[in-house]
């Protein structure tokens, strides 16, 4: 249609049919039918308007269309039809038709007549605008092998993106893995590099965050869920198996790997990461994006940081929750370390806060232990009152608490518990807490007489000893005033070495 306007119009300003001709590439006859029309209609008169789209339709006709060669399933159409009303598939019906009814045509004939016949519907999506710090969108997306020092290898490492929906601003940061205390550092760490907190946050269903993917009812992990009431935004997980549904973040995950990762190598993580933040700064950050625009990082710091949430006073620091076993040693065991709890827990389940410091143990909403969190595994954390008083006593006699119990009891008792502990190579230990176990019954002052009268009698530093006293009463009886005689030592068979070497024989010998 403007092809024919243009015609009548360059012959209003009369230009020759020659000239139009070669000017639009046409042949001169067609020109000089278009002109034989224009002439009937009147639309060579200049003061009148051109003529409109259906003027020309109506005078002209429609366009003529190529020629077209009937499908070679035409005589199979009711066939065709009433095997598609049955639910039979293309593939399937291309076998039927060959088996059956003699067709000899391609499947790909069968797919084009079929398609005429029920053409698909149009796929309509609907572009989501967000206003500024409405929503951020979070997700994972695998990027290779990156050298990892700590095992010397490489290891597949994925890289993390949080979008903000409006700005389309990033937070970018490579990791090992996607496990719960991972998920949960990085979103710390995008909050803090934004300054704020958006309003919602939507990602899809990983188990860090997501225990059941539902459509309608999605069940979060306990420790997402803290998180996100710590820092007050709302989770939304979208439906399963629709990653379009977040589409904002999709493409920056293909932004970093197109842009940033593709034809790079990295020493290693952390050199890599270096570079991630500087390039999200300098290149993504400035460049002109493709929907809204405008560069990214000035659209943030313009509109959208200051529409964010506020940032807590304190960072969220619990990392996960887990289900734990106490064992019958009245410990449970946690990325490889042991954790005391009352032994009144022992076969229960409970349930472990683990932090970046702190280690909390839950009995249902009963706090029931507290511990440092251990900094290697296979390291041991015991609180003795966990244990039954018993196994708690048995612990709690250690050399340094006899020897302070004696000292407190008397010096008598102090000087004893410390010969006996310094004997050696036997390991008196179990003497020293039988002897001041005897406090219990007869108390520390008896003790103490009796310790210090074996002592000034000179017999060995004992258990032994020190209950005979007790049981025969000695200890109420005073302390003679002269010390005792020393009892003289007596050899067997000692006898002057005359008897064994005469005079004569000796200075023979010399």
């Amino acid at each position: 249609m403007n092809l024919v306007r243009d015609i009548i119009h360059r012959l209003r300003l009369h230009q020759s049919e020659r000239r139009i001709a070669d000017d639009l590439s046409m042949a001169r006859k067609t020109v000089h039918k278009y002109h034989e029309a224009a002439m009937e209609q009147g639309w060579l008169q200049i003061e009148q308007a051109l003529p409109t789209d259906s003027q020309l339709l109506a005078v002209l006709g429609a366009a003529p269309k190529p020629p077209r060669r009937s499908s070679t399933l035409e005589p199979h159409r009711d066939t065709v039809c009433a095997l598609l009303d049955q639910g039979v598939e293309m593939t399937a019906l291309h076998d039927r038709l060959c088996d059956n009814y003699g067709y000899t045509g391609s499947y790909s004939a069968v797919r084009r007549f079929v398609q005429q016949l029920c053409p698909p519907e149009p796929h309509v999506v609907v572009r989501v605008v967000c206003q500024p710090g409405e929503e951020a969108q979070v997700d994972f997306g695998a990027v290779g092998q990156l050298y990892d020092p700590a095992t010397g290898q490489a290891r597949r490492a994925y890289v993390f993106v949080a979008t903000l929906s409006y700005s389309r601003h990033q937070y970018a940061e490579l990791v090992w893995d996607q496990t719960i205390p991972t998920w949960i550092g990085l979103h710390r760490r995008a909050f803090e590099s934004w300054g704020g907190v958006p309003h919602r946050v939507v990602l899809d269903n990983l188990k860090a965050a997501v225990v059941q993917a539902r459509i309608y009812d999605p069940i979060l992990g306990e420790a997402y869920r803290r998180l996100a009431q710590h820092y007050g935004f709302l989770v939304s997980p979208n439906r399963p198996a629709t990653p379009q549904h977040k589409g904002k973040v999709e493409s920056g995950v293909h932004y970093v790997k197109r842009n940033f990762m593709a034809g790079q190598e990295f020493a290693d993580l952390a050199t890599a990461n270096q570079r991630l933040q500087v390039w999200v700064a300098e290149r993504a950050g400035t460049r002109l994006h493709g929907t809204t625009r405008q560069p990214p990082l000035r659209l943030f710091h313009d509109v959208e940081q200051a529409a964010l949430l506020p940032l807590p006073s304190e960072s969220f620091e619990l990392r996960e929750i887990r289900l734990v076993k106490v064992h019958p040693d009245c410990h449970v065991v946690i990325q490889g370390s042991r954790y005391s709890v009352p032994y009144q827990h022992v076969g229960q389940k409970l349930e472990a806060h683990v932090g970046e410091r702190v280690v909390e143990l839950f009995h249902g909403q009963e706090l029931v232990a507290t511990h440092e969190r251990a900094h290697q595994a296979g390291q041991c954390l015991t609180r003795v009152e966990h244990y039954p008083p018993d196994k708690a006593a048995f612990l709690e006699q250690t050399t340094d608490r006899c020897q302070a119990r004696a000292a407190a009891i008397g010096p008598a008792t102090s000087q004893i518990v410390v010969a006996m502990l310094a004997d050696r190579p036997l390991d008196r230990l179990r003497s020293a807490q039988g002897l001041l176990r005897l406090a219990a019954t007869v108390g520390d002052k008896r003790l103490e007489a009796a310790c210090a009268r074996v002592l000034y009698f000179a017999a060995p530093p004992d258990y032994r000893h020190v209950k005979e006293v007790l049981n025969a009463a000695l200890d109420c009886e005073p302390l003679p005033i002269e010390p005792p005689a020393p009892t003289p030592q007596t050899f067997a068979f000692a006898r002057p070495s005359q008897e064994f070497f005469p005079p004569d024989e000796e200075v023979a010998a010399c």
